[in-house]
């Protein structure tokens, strides 16, 4: 029991070495898309807790159902921060569009 622990363990410091080394190459202009599409990415997330949560037997702990319930909310907000953070991203980019009422005063004055 506790070999699996310790394997499952040592995955999950490695993997967390090995991301921060493949994200720290990244470069920062690409940094902030590649995050959007992480976060968009956890909406599978989401739906996979939906069905575990959905799955527990009738019998499962209160403290599991609590866990992956509280799993769920943490989830379901990184989507939901994610979307809103890429919305802004997306909003820097957008040009000003023009005020309507100065572009038909503009364009009324130019026909005289």
């Amino acid at each position: 029991m506790y070999d699996n622990l310790l394997a499952n363990l040592a995955i999950l410091v490695l993997a967390g070495f090995v991301g921060f080394a493949v994200i720290s190459k990244v470069p920062n202009t690409l940094h902030t898309p590649l995050m959007s599409g992480t976060n968009a990415i956890h909406g599978i997330v989401v739906l996979g807790a939906l069905i575990v949560l959905g799955d527990l037997p009738a019998d499962a702990p209160w403290g599991v159902r609590t866990i992956a319930f509280v799993a769920l909310i943490f989830g379901t907000l990184n989507v939901i921060g994610g979307f809103l953070v890429t919305d802004r991203m997306l909003g820097m980019f957008k040009g000003r569009r023009p005020d309507p009422k100065a572009v038909e005063t503009t364009e009324a004055a130019a026909d005289k």
